[in-house]
């Protein structure tokens, strides 16, 4: 893909996921573009429309230049694209849409020198003491901490893994010593001139021999066991829905034994319900019962996305820890039980309790919103719903008030670029 191998267990699947989530994310661009033209025409204040006139020209700018970043991707023009994708939704974290860390792409390849070596300084601490150690950094975004690492002469061999299409192709530009000229558009704009910044990303210097990128799952690498002498894991921990007993297993498989896995990110950690969201002691407990030894952890206050055009950035306790592995993890389940129509697509699909009530629940939001014509009031709308006997009056106007509250709501939302 683009020159990058594509390598995950359903290559396919997952090339229509990321082609959905690209045809929304352009589409996305678009909208905020004639919403900034519309409000642009209707402006009575001088500074708000130079603002505007800033944003529009932006967002033009960056339609092209994301459109041909991601071109590899291929993606096929079909009608009504946007409104079948939000229907159907995609199956990827919500987390790894293709905009979620744009803005590390201006941090690592930019204006992020002080963070960036913060990084370095404390990943470089736990590596092994070799200087042809193979490593491979799972969720290695852009690139730039895998580059740094490989710069930094420790490790012979650094194999930088993602699942993200747009960091992993700037991160191919990076590595190949092209530039990337992209918009930053701060959360809070210090000035008005910098409500959208184009920005060159470059790497510093050329990059040594022996970096590779390759598109994969962190939870489904596609390389054999025992591949390599250190595996990094950097903010994945806390962004994943799996748990930190799955990420173990995953890293435990790839080390060789005596290997090194080395954590560094957030202490927040992502779960399904309040056992899953774990304390430092959880974490450890669980790292040593999936084959490692006690992890030795280190901790510093460090500066997170601190934009210099922007008002907005915090101070983040970055966590890192170093565990060897000792012996192999225990197997865990790969799959759900009855869930195998999720890979055999010939088999039929049990319709489970939870299925059947978004079903009812899909038509009944078609039903309602299929009424909206451009005349009828919220009011008539609710008429509807009681005549078809779904609601009572009271509760058919609160819901029909929530659902278009919701879409309004949801229409008014600031871009995510």
């Amino acid at each position: 893909m683009g020159g990058v191998p594509w390598l995950f267990p359903e290559p396919a699947l997952m090339l229509g996921e990321w082609r959905n989530r690209q045809r929304l994310y352009l589409e996305e661009i678009e909208r905020d573009r004639r919403a900034a033209e519309a409000a642009l025409a209707g402006s009575p204040s001088a500074a708000t429309r130079a603002r505007l006139e800033r944003l529009v020209a932006a967002y033009g700018e960056h339609l092209v230049t994301v459109s041909g970043l991601l071109a590899p991707l291929g993606l096929v023009a079909v009608p009504a694209g946007h409104a079948t994708m939000n229907a159907f939704g995609v199956t990827l974290p919500q987390r790894q849409d293709l905009h979620s860390y744009y803005t590390n792409l201006h941090r690592d390849w930019c204006w992020g020198a002080l963070e960036n070596q913060l990084a370095l300084d404390a990943v470089r601490a736990a590596l092994p003491d070799r200087r042809d150690t193979r490593l491979a950094v799972l969720g290695a975004g852009s690139g730039r901490l895998a580059y740094d690492l490989h710069q930094s002469g420790l490790v012979g061999e650094t194999v930088a893994l993602d699942i993200n299409p747009l960091l992993v192709l700037v991160a191919r530009e990076m590595i190949e010593g092209r530039s990337v000229w992209l918009h930053e558009f701060p959360l809070a704009p210090r000035t008005a001139a910098e409500t959208a910044v184009r920005r060159e990303l470059k790497a510093p210097v050329a990059v040594r021999p022996g970096l590779r990128l390759v598109f994969g799952d962190a939870f489904a690498a596609p390389f054999p066991p025992a591949s390599f002498d250190a595996v990094l894991t950097p903010w994945l921990a806390d962004i994943v829905d799996e748990d930190i007993a799955s990420l173990a297993t995953a890293v435990n498989r790839l080390l060789v034994p005596g290997g090194r896995w080395i954590y560094h990110g957030s202490a927040s950690f992502v779960g399904r319900g309040p056992a899953d969201r774990y304390n430092i002691e959880e974490v450890d407990e669980r790292v040593r019962q999936t084959g490692f030894a006690a992890p030795v952890w280190q901790s510093a206050d460090m500066p997170y996305m601190r934009s210099p055009a922007s008002r907005h950035s915090r101070v983040e306790t970055v966590l890192t820890f170093a565990s060897v592995k000792q012996h192999e993890a225990p197997e865990r389940p790969g799959h759900h039980p009855g869930s195998d129509w999720l890979t055999n697509l010939s088999l039929p699909i049990p319709l489970s309790p939870a299925l059947e009530l978004a079903g009812i629940a899909a038509r009944i939001q078609a039903f309602t919103l299929s009424l909206v014509n451009g005349e009828r009031s919220a009011a008539e709308l609710a008429e509807f719903l009681v005549a078809q006997g779904l609601l009572d009056p009271e509760s058919s106007m609160a819901a029909v008030l929530g659902l278009l509250q919701r879409l309004t709501d949801a229409e008014r939302r600031p871009p995510p670029h």
